[in-house]
């Protein structure tokens, strides 16, 4: 296995281009959206983001597959 320690600090970058392009190219629907999330309760948005995570480790795992 490569460096995993490198390859994590690259996703990380990455992580960081996607959202600050997201912030940069839509951001009056980033601010509808953050006011939209203030109507949903903590269990809600941590369900949803538990399942993104999880979305997120299946789609690499996948992907490492091929």
């Amino acid at each position: 296995m490569e460096n995993a320690a490198y390859h994590l600090w690259i996703a990380f970058a990455l992580v960081f281009v996607v959202e600050g392009l997201i912030y940069a190219v839509f951001p009056a629907q980033v601010q509808k959206m953050m006011r939209a999330a203030l109507q949903f309760d903590s269990d809600s948005l941590r369900y949803f983001g538990v399942a993104m995570v999880a979305l997120g480790v299946l789609s690499v795992w996948l992907l490492l597959k091929v």
